[in-house]
């Protein structure tokens, strides 16, 4: 219940953050750097899903998954490694540390910036200019940014019995021990990733997709190439199927698992199960945190899915309210939230109009085994957009250097999506090693507006896997 609006005090910003993530803490030190009183409204610990449970402490795993690649490769090279140990107590511990780290330096960046932090969850209320209310104290703002993010999605118990004996993305920064045999929920990259990363250090894991293939939403030249990497490097993928029970037994969850055959037009299943399993892991997808917020009594408008809808500049539908990031539902990746969090700063407190970010060309890593990079439009976006008369494709595949030697193989595709008669380079898709570091300077490239004729004339550096996209034909 709301407080009467006569006993509680009101404090006063200039701009009001809601949410201490990625997003929000931009948004708000580029604010105070530009002269506005800021202050930032937190439930949780700073720097949000991509500091705690997200890309930061993911990336540290998937390092310590390469480790274990590359021991397979040592002996290949001439190295001698037997009784190699990993302890998965030690990892846990310095990631962990390591994350408290990264806390005390953004809540540091906040006390030099002088942007006050308000610990709590907080409520629009219902006065007459925005208003939100923590802990019973009420504060305002000419201009409020809602920066709440996402969270996991889960399963009901009416849905899926037994569902909650699984835990989420979230979960699996807590577990304290490697599990000996997991199943993966999901054919996302977070799904992709979770899955890659127990498996390469050697939980016996399960990756169950409704389809018969992974990242749908992306490029089919990389959908198909990463479906085939998972299955090659071990991990027991289960197509066309969903979890339909799980229940405890004295030897761990027993997952039972529905499975359809696509050529057949009956909804006829096959049912079979996993035993003794460890770790059941959901990767069904993220939903915006707007819970509590009493957005739509502020005339906040949403989506079917509850993502906050706004327009290209961040503006929602109610004046003064903006939102940035994961809760809005569009390209969910860290850097999209920074700069579209300093670009609304830009627009606010220093009188550019125009300050706006472009969502067209924003490259993406997967953290896969071995790592995706895509930016700009996939072959089906740009055949829909430009007609399939007007769309040229590049592609290649090849065997890296690194694999001249090993016994271990893993394959590099690369692909250039080409638009016009002047061919310039509207997408590039790649998984192989090394694809995630290479993909920064193309996106400049492609950023920039290259044609292919751009890429060709740029000398190759050799050998490596990256020269590939110079030289395609």
């Amino acid at each position: 219940m709301a407080s009467n609006p006569a006993t509680v005090e009101t404090t006063r910003f200039d701009f009001l953050v809601i949410g201490g993530g990625s997003g929000g803490l931009a948004g708000a030190r580029r604010a105070s750097e530009l002269g506005a009183k800021t202050a930032v409204i937190e439930s949780h610990k700073l720097g949000g899903t991509c500091v705690n449970v997200g890309c930061v402490p993911k990336k540290v795993m998937w390092n310590a998954a390469t480790h274990a690649e590359y021991l397979h490769d040592h002996s290949d090279y001439g190295f001698d490694v037997e009784n190699v140990h990993f302890s998965w107590k030690t990892l846990k511990a310095k990631r962990d540390a390591y994350i408290s780290r990264l806390n005390h330096i953004y809540r540091n960046n906040l006390d030099k910036a002088k942007i006050p932090t308000i610990e709590g969850s907080a409520r629009f209320t219902n006065d007459p200019e925005p208003t939100v209310e923590v802990n019973g104290r009420k504060y305002t703002a000419p201009h409020i940014l809602i920066a709440t993010g996402g969270q996991p999605s889960v399963i009901g118990e009416t849905e899926i019995p037994g569902a909650s004996l699984g835990i989420t993305s979230d979960g699996f920064f807590e577990l304290e021990t490697l599990p000996k045999r997991t199943v993966v929920v999901g054919a996302g990259y977070i799904a992709v990733e979770m899955a890659g990363i127990l498996s390469t250090l050697g939980s016996e894991t399960s990756l169950i997709i409704r389809q018969t293939g992974v990242l749908r939403n992306f490029d089919s030249f990389i959908s198909a190439n990463c479906t085939k990497e998972l299955q090659s490097s071990g991990i027991d993928l289960w197509k066309n199927s969903q979890v339909k029970s799980v229940r405890k037994t004295d030897t761990g969850l027993e997952v039972t698992i529905a499975t359809k055959d696509p050529e057949k037009k009956n909804d006829e299943e096959k049912i079979g199960t996993i035993q003794e399993v460890d770790c059941l892991l959901w990767a069904i997808g993220r939903h915006p945190s707007t819970s509590g917020l009493n957005i739509g009594e502020m005339g906040v408008d949403t989506d079917e899915k509850g993502h906050i809808i706004v327009d290209e500049f961040q503006n929602t539908s109610r004046a003064g309210i903006y939102a940035v990031g994961d809760v809005c539902g569009k390209a969910l990746l860290t850097p999209v939230a920074i700069a579209a969090g300093r670009k609304l700063a830009h627009r606010l407190f220093e009188g550019k109009k125009d300050s706006k970010l472009d969502y067209s060309t924003i490259p993406t890593v997967v953290f896969a085994h071995p790592p995706i990079g895509t930016v700009g439009l996939t072959e089906e976006e740009a055949v829909k957009s430009r007609g399939k008369e007007n769309v040229k494709i590049y592609k290649t595949s090849f065997t890296p250097m690194y694999h001249a030697l090993t016994s271990r193989k893993t394959q590099c595709i690369m692909k250039l999506v080409c638009v016009g008669k002047e061919e310039k380079v509207v997408g590039l898709h790649m998984q192989g090693l090394g694809c995630d570091e290479m993909l920064q300077g193309f996106s400049v490239a492609i950023t920039m507006g290259a044609t292919k004729a751009d890429f060709d004339k740029t000398v190759a550096i050799h050998p490596t896997s990256s020269e590939e996209l110079v030289t395609m034909r």
